[in-house]
């Protein structure tokens, strides 16, 4: 079984800062992509930032040069680093990753989401 976790999300003003976390446990034998979403309340849940096992991202044009993403292959862990925050980022962030287990099958896994608030 194959878990996700996150943490690190909050309430700040705007123009703060926050760090997201997200690590994965379980039977794992590889990660592939490793994804940011985030999804506000009545608006469908959208891709923020996008990392490759090989370090390669994208981003959501609304938060270029303003949110990183990174990962931490030794710890199974992707993070986000969200500077300039704006009250229009306020939502539930959620991570997702494609896992190859220990069983060599590949599956999409979400984690429980973490809301950040950003206050005007």
């Amino acid at each position: 079984q194959v878990q996700l976790v996150e943490s690190g999300g909050g309430l700040v003003q705007a123009g703060g800062s926050l760090r997201l976390s997200c690590a994965a446990s379980g039977s794992i034998f590889s990660i592939n992509l490793m994804d940011w979403y985030r999804q506000a309340p009545g608006k469908q849940r959208e891709l923020v930032a996008h990392i490759t096992s090989g370090g390669s991202t994208e981003y959501a044009d609304s938060v270029k040069g303003r949110f990183t993403i990174s990962r931490d292959n030794a710890k199974n862990t992707v993070y986000l680093q969200m500077n300039s925050l704006k009250p229009e980022d306020t939502s539930v962030y959620y991570c997702y990753a494609q896992i190859l287990g220990s069983d060599y099958t590949l599956r999409g896994y979400w984690g429980q989401g973490t809301q950040v608030t950003v206050s005007s």
